[in-house]
């Protein structure tokens, strides 16, 4: 097994950096070249990938593709269950004409001559549960309607449909590239619908503008598309009612959404933090600090572990006034109490790595709570999640009457947590789920087993979906063991206090998954790698905002550079009845807006509002 530090590479040596680096070319090089050169399926590609940079990793040899299989397993877990239940929810959408519902809504709200801000609010708001290809597919003979009767703007249709459809596609989960990227950059379902709505809200816009501009400049005729005659409309008496066919759509997003609000609220309270009051006796508290950091011997204990906590990996005057006001000898005056509060708050509770993962904490037997949260991946943890952890912790070492103990379960987190509950994604969806399946028995007059034999087509669909999301999960999770975003991270200069470098967190992610969809093509394979490079990365500490912003700009970053290798491009140009100049003219340079614009207004919201 080669040593990680340092690695033998021929002559040369290489640094850990150097290696890392080296697995990541090596990973991208094997999913590219399988997926350009051999044609291979995206899943077998990811998953070679991932045993390939696994073997490269340290680690125990026996467990080189035993841990690919562990990611795997926990990147399906925590989005397969979504997936499946999104793919019945697309299919019943548009068996039971509720799809078809929402855009006649649309089109009477807008009227005909507004006709394309109709297609396109259609297409964005389906395109949330329902893959882009299948919005496509449904909303171009709508389009192609309306130019029969008006006999102009037929590309402004066309690309005001790719518009809506692309855009929440690559920012807004439960698709299946957002919803991977939320989960492993540990960010909130639900925040991730709010600000990817938001973001995409106006890069729609622009593209529904630039839509407005290529038509005029190039205004292509509607050509027919095979032998095949254009299918016959719906009457609205054999639709289901609006509610009925929104209610898939919007139910999630309310519940889900509902729970991001109630949790953040609840949060914003710091349970875990000390307040004025909890530390009872200062004298008692600092004295194993004390007793242990003067202990002999280079071994670890209580009060060492956390002086050095505190202090760091650097030179920081606030953290040494916390070390020197714990360790001085005599009793501090109301002063110095208010001042050590204070950065105990600021750099011991927030530490995500105190507890080490044990059971018993040097000598001291940890809550069920503390030990559970401190075997959470320091990339998944909130810093109200560190606060408790490290709250619980301190209370497991002092009796209650020199640490008060805190009371996490407020009137507001017991609200959030009720919520929790009905707002998992997992539960929501299959509310849904449930609402899609009724309207499209009652609509079609189905028998159960018609009902369960089209749901049984959506989950097969839905299946390969699941699998390339999880093979992109476990290549990502490889990369975090062979510490590439510890490499990359070192490569630039992140680590600055200034806000620019940290927002080079941003246009890293943008670019990274722009050259992924410009190389192989697709959009979720692009999202799932970048930000599996970038997870060590994506804490609001690093990067001065929240991970959302990293999220979404990885997002507005798949959206760049879509050409003949993205079947995207050629649904749309074959459903357009479009010839591949016509649609690199077109489609192209409207992801292309649609990308940097999104990118630019993440930019923006990250500055102004950082959520941090």
């Amino acid at each position: 097994m080669i040593p990680f530090d340092i690695c033998l590479l021929g002559d040369s040596l290489l640094t850990a950096d150097q290696y890392a680096v080296l697995c990541l070319l090596v990973g991208m090089a094997t999913v590219l070249g399988l997926i350009i050169v051999v044609r291979a399926n995206a899943f077998l590609a990811l998953i070679a990938a991932a045993m390939v940079v696994s073997l490269m990793a340290d680690g125990p040899i026996q467990d080189k593709f035993s841990r690919v299989a562990s990611s795997f397993g926990g990147t399906a877990g925590g989005v397969g269950i979504v997936i499946a239940l999104a793919a019945v929810i697309g299919k019943c959408m548009l068996d039971s004409g509720a799809a078809d519902r929402v855009v006649r809504a649309f089109m009477s709200i807008f009227g005909e001559k507004r006709s394309s801000i109709a297609l396109m609010g259609s297409s964005f708001v389906l395109a949330v549960p329902v893959f882009f290809d299948t919005v496509f597919y449904l909303l171009v003979p709508l389009g192609r309607s309306l130019f029969r009767k008006t006999q102009k703007n037929y590309l402004l249709y066309v690309m005001a449909i790719a518009t809506g459809g692309a855009i929440t596609h690559t920012l807004v989960p439960p698709t299946p590239g957002p919803l991977v990227v939320a989960d492993q950059l540990n960010v909130d379902k639900g925040l991730m619908i709010l600000i990817g709505a938001a973001i995409a809200f106006p890069a729609a816009c622009m593209g529904l503008w630039f839509s407005s501009l290529m038509n005029r400049i190039m205004p292509l005729p509607m050509r027919p598309l095979g032998a095949e005659p254009e299918p016959a409309a719906i009457p609205d008496d054999k639709l289901p009612s609006l509610w009925i066919s929104l209610a898939p759509v919007l139910l999630p997003v309310i519940l889900i959404s509902t729970n991001t609000i109630l949790t953040t609220m609840a949060d914003t309270e710091r349970a875990a933090q000390l307040q004025p009051g909890d530390i009872a006796d200062w004298d008692a508290f600092r004295q194993p600090i004390q007793q242990g950091a003067a202990a002999a011997g280079d071994g670890t204990n209580f009060g060492k572990h956390v002086i050095a906590t505190i202090r760091g990996n650097g030179k920081d005057a606030e953290r040494e006034e916390l070390a020197s006001l714990l360790l001085q000898d005599g009793s501090l005056n109301d002063g110095q109490k208010e001042v050590a509060l204070n950065r105990l708050n600021q750099y011991l509770l927030v530490d995500k790595n105190f507890p080490k993962n044990q059971d018993a904490f040097l000598g001291s037997k940890l809550s069920s709570t503390a030990v559970s949260l401190s075997r959470k991946p320091v990339a998944r943890m909130s810093p109200v999640e560190a606060e408790r952890m490290n709250r619980e912790t301190l209370e497991s070492v002092y009796g209650p009457e020199v640490l008060k103990r805190h009371v996490w379960n407020t009137s507001k987190r017991e609200l959030a947590n009720i919520t929790s509950m009905l707002g998992d994604a997992n539960f929501a969806l299959l509310l849904s789920a449930v609402i899609a399946m009724w309207t499209l028995a009652v609509q079609r007059q189905f028998t159960l087993k018609e009902l369960a034999s089209s749901v049984e087509v959506s989950l097969m669909s839905g299946g390969l979906i699941i699998l390339i999301t999880a093979a992109g999960g476990a290549f990502g999770a490889m990369l975090t063991v062979a510490n590439v975003g510890d490499a990359i991270q070192h490569m630039f200069p992140i680590g600055s206090d200034a806000s620019s470098a940290k927002l080079l967190i941003l246009f890293l992610g943008f670019g990274i998954s722009a050259v992924l969809k410009i190389a192989q093509g697709s959009s979720t394979v692009a999202m799932i790698t970048a930000s599996g490079m970038l997870v060590s990365l994506a804490s609001p500490e690093t990067l001065g905002c929240h991970p959302v912003y990293l999220a979404t700009s990885i997002g507005a970053g798949s959206l760049i550079g879509s050409w003949m290798n993205d079947s995207g491009f050629w649904i749309f140009a074959k459903m357009s009845g479009l010839t591949e100049v016509e649609a690199l003219k077109t489609w192209t340079t409207l992801l292309l807006v649609l990308g940097t614009t999104s990118f630019l207004v993440a930019l923006l919201m990250a500055v102004v509002m950082p959520l941090t």
